[in-house]
């Protein structure tokens, strides 16, 4: 298993943002990865797109690297910020765009 949490630290400390998720953000295969997909490309903020759908291990290793149960999973910075809802409420609080401002990654102006 510590193949699988290297990987997952390696992508999550070497890109600003990474979405563990299922599917691609070209093609997102749920509907709550979609949702994130959705807020992330509305907000213009580049970010990397993992598909847990390719690896049995990847998909049981994000969890438990994050200690957190569902997919999709958003991290900036190295940080974990939640799943599809918590998402979802950030963004129309504008908290999401604050922290991602907060943290120097771009973001499209309203």
């Amino acid at each position: 298993m510590s193949g699988i949490n290297d990987f997952i630290d390696n992508e999550v400390k070497n890109n600003d943002v990474v979405l563990f998720m299922k599917g691609t953000p070209q093609f997102p295969q749920c509907g709550f990865s979609g949702q994130v997909v959705q807020i992330l490309d509305y907000l213009g903020v580049p970010y990397k797109g993992v598909n847990v759908l390719a690896d049995d291990a990847l998909r049981n290793g994000i969890k438990e690297y994050s200690n957190w149960p569902t997919i999709p999973q958003l991290y900036v910075k190295g940080e974990f910020i939640g799943g599809c809802d918590i998402i979802r409420e950030m963004f129309q609080s504008s908290e999401l765009q604050q922290h991602m401002t907060d943290a120097g990654v771009p973001v499209k102006a309203a």
